[in-house]
């Protein structure tokens, strides 16, 4: 079990176009991220996750894949991502790539041929075509709504002007959703593994790997109006089907016949931990993100029940734990842990948003429950810039925004651009660092002149070198493969565990704790009051004599 890295890696995830651009053209690159490896290098992650960098359109930031074998010119090219892949390994970096197999982009050459051909020809049966209801089929196929807003339905019109079918797209419309009944889909989705694997890949992060099997009815469903923008009342019949479960089983069989734990990781949005445990079952998929302890608030009997339940069941299917704080599309958690108000997942914030976030707050509680999160076993995703301490950019002008979502819901939600900006680097260069020419493709905010890596690298009071440590000691006490034990005597409003010699202590409450007398300090999130309070948000790693 110990060689089986990814049961204990700290996984970064880069988000290519706002991490490093090296072309100067303001979005980031493959070359940009090549340069910048050795900082993710001095930080002390394992292993990089690049979020989608193929062929695209990019009307979904490369969510929407045109070609699932080649580099986006925006980003580099083949070759550019084998340089990339082999100064990872040198560094002893491992690669896992985004794969986007629930829906392609329209312009991919599959969609084009199917618009041109008939209805029930072996082109369309690629994609979900139906034909419509009412009269002359005027309605779509049923009355599922879009995760981006708006019918989740487009209707095609025929060469000669008259109305056609129906295509179903979950997301935008320019991402037309799969069949996945169909074999040609299975064949060619299994290639495209082989061809990334061949180069060398470490595994696939799989998107909306709960989807991809649509129930064969297509019944009528209504998601509640506040609910999650990928989950839902159950069942749902786009999501969570029992089929897709024998797809991700002939996807294991294919990585497990490659050298070097070849790793498959779910993107999962379900309602309960146990059913996200049914894509990690031993012939499945390696490891599956824990949205629950995600989307936790900051209260310290609910992250108790998540941290056990998570311990329970993950590892009950033969899987790790995973542990997981921010990404690229939930608001970050140095500004939502601070939230006044719900924001469900995909709605974001911005600058007419009500019970926005206290700066100071959310960054000491996101520091706060950084150090207790990876203090936990199994293995830990960070995005990228949470490092930094980078807040959520609320104060985003409308007319720079990309996200889809903001566009199909005509304003009424934000979406993600807010943790999408691109990263600081250096104070005094055009665009912090992130690009020479001082481009862009997301406004920074001037504040984060004083959040760049080159400000922060050397000041042991600065989130970066907090999460050096962290990293640092957590390899050094093997903590990611311990064993997590409670310990009694503490406030209902704390938090305590311990892994091996390492005694983990969070202040959830609204008073000072008193530290074990005799308490040596490994790290903080946060100064001590005096020689032995814990602060209020604040999370302390001790040995007890």
């Amino acid at each position: 079990m110990t060689n089986e890295w990814w049961r204990s890696a700290v996984i970064y995830q880069i988000y290519p176009r706002s991490f490093s651009d090296a072309s100067g053209d303001g979005v980031g690159d493959l070359a940009g991220i090549t340069a910048r490896l050795d900082s993710l290098h001095d930080l002390g992650v394992d292993v990089v996750w690049l979020s989608p960098f193929m062929t695209s359109p990019q009307k979904d930031a490369g969510y929407d894949v045109a070609d699932y074998c080649d580099v986006d010119p925006l980003f580099g090219t083949l070759a550019d991502f084998d340089r990339l892949l082999a100064r990872a390994h040198e560094l002893g970096i491992k690669v896992i790539v985004d794969l986007v197999p629930n829906h392609s982009s329209d312009q991919h050459p599959w969609f084009q041929q199917a618009l041109t051909a008939e209805p029930g020809s072996p082109e369309r049966a690629r994609y979900m075509f139906r034909d419509g209801t009412g009269e002359g089929g005027n309605e779509p196929p049923n009355n599922w709504q879009s995760i981006f807003g708006g019918p989740a339905w487009t209707r095609l019109t025929n060469a000669d002007g008259t109305p056609g079918q129906w295509y179903l797209h979950l997301f935008d419309s320019s991402q037309p959703d799969f069949d996945w009944r169909n074999d040609e889909v299975r064949e060619e989705f299994l290639r495209i593994l082989r061809f990334w694997l061949d180069r060398g890949a470490d595994g696939f992060r799989v998107d909306v790997a709960h989807g991809l099997i649509k129930h064969p009815d297509l019944p009528d469903y209504t998601p509640p109006a506040d609910g999650d923008s990928m989950g839902g009342n159950e069942p749902v019949p786009y999501w969570g089907q029992e089929g897709v479960h024998e797809v991700y089983r002939e996807w294991r069989r294919l990585v497990d016949s490659y050298d070097g734990n070849r790793v498959l990781c779910a993107e999962a949005w379900l309602p309960t931990m146990q059913e996200i445990s049914q894509w990690v079952r031993p012939d499945e998929m390696h490891q599956a993100f824990n949205f629950s302890y995600l989307m936790s608030e900051w209260d310290p009997t609910v992250l108790r029940d998540v941290i056990d339940e998570s311990l329970r069941i993950f590892p009950g299917v033969g899987a790790p734990a995973t542990w997981v704080l921010s990404n690229h599309d939930v608001i970050r958690h140095a500004s939502r842990l601070a939230l006044e108000a719900n924001f469900p997942q995909g709605h974001g914030i911005g600058p007419r948003s009500e019970g926005k976030p206290n700066p100071r707050v959310g960054l000491r509680r996101a520091r706060a429950a950084t150090t207790l999160m990876l203090a936990l076993p199994g293995s830990a995703y960070l995005y990228q810039g949470e490092e930094l301490g980078l807040p959520e950019v609320i104060e985003l002008p409308d007319d720079a925004r990309r996200d889809p979502t903001w566009f199909r819901f005509s304003g009424e939600r934000y979406g993600r651009d807010g943790c999408r900006v691109p990263l600081p680097w250096e104070a005094e260069q055009p665009a912090y660092g992130f690009s020479d020419s001082g481009e862009s493709w997301l406004p920074q905010p001037a504040e984060w002149a004083e959040l760049a890596r080159d400000q922060q690298r050397g000041n042991p009071a600065s989130t970066l070198e907090m999460y050096r440590t962290l990293l640092r000691l957590r390899r050094e006490r093997e903590m990611a493969t311990g064993h997590l034990v409670w310990v009694d005597g503490y406030p209902d409003d704390a938090i305590a565990f311990r892994i091996g010699a390492v005694t983990v202590i969070a202040n959830l409450g609204t008073a000072p704790l008193t530290l074990p007398e005799g308490a040596r300090v490994l790290t903080t999130s946060g100064p001590l009051v005096g020689e032995n309070l814990l602060p209020v948000d604040t999370a302390v790693w001790i040995e007890l004599p």
